[in-house]
């Protein structure tokens, strides 16, 4: 949790991906990030968090995390955005953009 927080407070923006293995979009998911950051570069950090090995980080009241794919957009370990289920790569972009990155 320590870790986790230490890299939401970055003054980069950090995209999280809440994700499982057995969850069919958040395979789907998978490559349009791998796109976003092709195309971002180290405009974004993106870091995948696997819900069933982090059970505690799930719990926390401050993300809520009740369905995957979850996409959260941290800056300085403030949230920005919040979306869950799968996102074209323009729109992950736009959004990404919108917030000056």
């Amino acid at each position: 949790m320590e870790s986790f927080n230490a890299l939401i407070n970055s003054p980069e923006p950090v995209l999280v991906d809440f994700f499982a293995t057995w969850c069919g979009p958040c395979q789907m998911l998978a490559p349009i990030l791998k796109e976003v950051k092709d195309t971002l570069g180290d405009r974004i950090k993106i870091i995948k968090v696997d819900v069933d090995k982090n059970q505690a980080l799930m719990a926390n009241p401050q993300f809520q995390v009740k369905g995957v794919p979850t996409l959260m957009l941290f800056k300085n370990g403030k949230m920005l955005w919040r979306q869950s289920g799968v996102v074209p790569k323009e729109e992950l972009i736009k959004v990404i953009s919108d917030f000056r990155v």
